[in-house]
């Protein structure tokens, strides 16, 4: 296999058809499928909310969400990020303070009953966010005593569904009871999967959870995809994963594929998502083309 540009992000083929035969050769050659730029809305919502999950760090989940937030905006969405990490890194991403103001954490412990008090406009045009700071670590605490305690988030964000097409909510990497509000509060789960070993083995207890949500608090839970991120096809490893991650969740499995890029700690430490920092990058062009397959999957309006 030839040398490849470590900031490759492949493209998809002109030729590739829906459900052609996916591997990560077929990758690397860029052989797998386009999607038609969505079409404009009549108006918004009510809007279809997305977890991004998985409870191992590292593995793209809040870069996923902050590039695909603004690439829907992008193409006319009104989407809202719900940052669901004491971390604070999707607020930190996309330009927003989370000092001295509402939170997540004060909407939660009932502090503010109207989300929209903690909603911050960000920089990036159609794109909102409840931010998250610290204090959102002593929530699981403050939870555990409350009635329907697992359904707190999902009654904070239906009285904002209308305003949006999209709410992406950024979990903490765990299975706590913060991700399992996220979960009940979702329609749609979208899995960040590194192309790592340990990575994948992870995965089946995370779907073990999904399972287990939709069983018991939200039966209309669906895993939208799994979306392989830090590719790096020059590697035996890398391909090998894929080519696993392909043979195990078919269909599942987006056939967009996000390329490792020294450009993405560049862009965080500036604020703003990759699609404006560095518009023409392949990493930037990766993520509007998984939000044009995200609406072709019918898992986006």
């Amino acid at each position: 296999m030839p040398v490849q540009d470590p900031n490759f992000v492949p493209e998809p083929a002109k030729g590739a058809e829906p459900g052609a035969q996916r591997s990560a050769e077929a990758v690397s050659t860029r052989l797998y499928n386009k999607f038609p730029v969505p079409q404009s809305l009549p108006g918004h919502g009510p809007a279809r909310v997305i977890a991004m999950c998985n409870q191992k760090g590292g593995v793209g989940k809040t870069t996923t969400s902050i590039n695909l937030a603004a690439s829907l905006a992008a193409y006319g969405r009104r989407v809202l990020c719900v940052d669901f990490d004491p971390q604070g890194a999707l607020s930190a991403g996309l330009g927003v303070s989370t000092h001295n103001v509402a939170t997540i954490y004060d909407l939660l412990i009932g502090q503010l009953n109207d989300p929209r008090e903690a909603i911050q406009e960000t920089d990036f045009e159609g794109l909102d966010l409840i931010p998250a700071n610290i204090d959102l670590s002593a929530a699981e605490v403050h939870l555990v005593t409350e009635v329907a305690r697992e359904q707190i988030l999902a009654s904070i964000l239906r009285k904002v569904s209308d305003d949006y097409d999209v709410i992406i909510i950024d979990c903490q990497p765990s299975l706590g009871l913060l991700t399992v509000n996220a979960l009940t509060a979702s329609h749609g789960v979208m899995i960040p999967l590194e192309c790592e070993y340990f990575a994948l083995r992870g995965v089946a207890l995370l779907i073990e959870t999904i399972e287990k949500v939709r069983s018991r608090l939200n039966p209309a839970l669906e895993l939208d995809g799994i979306l392989p991120t830090m590719f790096d096809g020059r590697t035996l490893h890398a391909r090998e994963v894929l080519d696993r991650v392909f043979e195990v969740f078919g269909d599942k499995v987006f056939d967009t594929v996000i390329g490792r890029t020294v450009k993405f700690p560049d862009a965080s430490v500036a604020g703003v998502p990759i699609v404006e920092f560095a518009p023409g990058h392949p990493a930037a062009q990766a993520y509007k083309q998984l939000a044009r397959e995200l609406v072709a999957r019918g898992a986006a309006a």
